[in-house]
């Protein structure tokens, strides 16, 4: 089959690249899934009879449930195959998507919304060990930088796309309309990802020379025709996850993670409340002002990735090449600390722009996962990255809360987020060592 597909083609093509426009904008649809209960809130709050409890509840239903199904996301994609398992994930959660339209039918609507939230989590759980996956194999090494970037921005492009548009729902429409209308569009594209994703050997219309032009760069074409990289266990193998956290440098990288994402979460939960509370801004201003550090977080998610393909085509060594953007973006993240010293709100959006801009450069945490990610085990090794990752989720608005109380000052705040970028740089200095493929040692019979 993968022989017939591979004939069709002739010429050197370029279908890997269509497959990562296909990875962005299913991905930029799932961060704008995410985001819709954020939008539609405060109408559904009020029109539901919610209290700020009820809806703290519901807000972590997501949460918990994405970080909880990491693992067996992870081993779903590596028994079936990234085709089935994120075509099926897009179709399901946008189900629950949709259903969330009409939970106002329902007598205990705070329950059915949390469940379903909850299983909108659960379902989104497979969705970036996924890009990793795919990006393995369709990519050589010295393009994954790039490519990583590139569906890691996705996050940035959905506020700015998005997020204007279902506020316009909610606002001239009606709340529920935010619900259906996103969950009608994932549908459609889950159908598309059925009709367009394959991998390397199986695309009807990748030629020959493209396939051994990735084979030859490193990249994983095997990786879902292979029986043996399709593991036939009844579900995660434990002996795999203990190896995975049994290597100091899968550790390093896991910590770092955590911190960048750490970063992320001050961004979307706390900053437009900093910039209220702690600078004085009304909230028409603060809405404008905390769109700037998303624009400048795709680009330097973008540029982070081209860096780091470029040092690794000029020469330079895979550890090189990804750790230079990490750290160097991270010392810009620092910058935010200056925001303590100074009374000009110029100077706040300059130095935390600059920050969020470094926090893209030196997102490359997929991307290493790529590059080091067991082959037998891609989906499950990322699985394991986004669960610890995605714990800097849950306890960044936390310990940020608690030093609000303790302080009734956003400086000790900035300390902490801007020491979470110190601790990345620290981790891939002195923690990772060299970055290379993890090869698994064989399992006890």
């Amino acid at each position: 089959m993968a022989e017939n597909s591979l004939s069709v083609a002739t010429h050197k093509t370029h279908s890997r690249f269509w497959i990562l426009a296909i990875l962005f904008i299913i991905s930029t649809v799932n961060y704008a899934d995410r985001s819709t209960l954020s939008i539609a809130g405060p109408h559904v709050a009020r029109d539901l009879g919610l209290d700020p409890l009820q809806m703290g509840y519901v807000f972590s239903a997501f949460g918990w449930a994405y970080t909880l199904a990491q693992l067996p996301g992870g081993w779903l994609l590596d028994r079936f195959g990234s085709k089935i398992v994120y075509g099926s994930a897009v179709i399901v959660w946008s189900v629950f998507t949709f259903a969330q339209g009409f939970v106002h039918f329902f007598a205990t609507a705070a329950m059915m919304l949390f469940i379903l939230r909850f299983m909108v989590g659960f379902a989104e759980a497979p969705v970036m060990p996924a890009n990793s996956r795919i990006v393995s194999a369709w990519f050589p090494v010295k393009e994954r930088g790039t490519a990583s970037a590139i569906f890691n921005i996705s996050q940035y492009a959905a506020l700015v796309i998005f997020n204007p548009l279902l506020g316009w729902i909610t606002q001239e429409v009606s709340w529920e309309y935010v619900f259906i209308v996103m969950g009608m569009v994932g549908a459609v594209l889950g159908l598309v990802w059925f009709k367009t994703m394959y991998s390397p050997l199986n695309h009807p219309r990748v030629s020959k020379e493209e396939v051994e032009y990735i084979r030859a760069g490193g990249g994983l074409v095997e990786m879902d025709n292979d029986p043996a990289n399709l593991k036939k266990s009844a579900g995660p193998q434990m002996g795999y996850v203990k190896q995975l956290l049994s290597s100091r440098m899968l550790l390093g990288i896991y910590l770092a993670n955590y911190c960048v994402n750490a970063i992320t979460w001050f961004f979307l939960s706390w900053f437009p409340i900093y910039l209220v509370k702690g600078r004085g801004m009304s909230i028409l201003e603060a809405g404008f002002v905390a769109a700037l550090p998303a624009i400048c977080g795709c680009i330097g998610g973008v540029l982070g990735g081209v860096f780091s393909d470029y040092l690794l085509n000029r020469g330079y060594s895979l550890s090189v090449a990804r750790k230079t953007p990490i750290i160097l973006g991270m010392l810009m993240c620092t910058s935010m600390v200056i925001c303590n010293y100074t009374t000009s709100d110029v100077v706040v959006v300059a130095a935390m722009s600059l920050a969020f801009f470094g926090k893209g450069v030196g997102a490359l945490g997929w991307t290493v996962n790529a590059d080091t990610a067991p082959k037998e085990i891609v989906g499950l090794s990322g699985g394991v990255l986004n669960l610890v990752t995605q714990i800097g989720a849950i306890t960044t608005p936390i310990v940020i809360g608690y030093i609000l109380n303790k302080t009734g000052s956003f400086d000790g705040a900035l300390l902490y987020v801007a020491g979470n970028g110190l601790v990345v740089i620290l981790s891939y200095l002195f923690i990772v060592g060299k970055i290379q493929r993890l090869v698994l040692k064989p399992l006890a019979a």
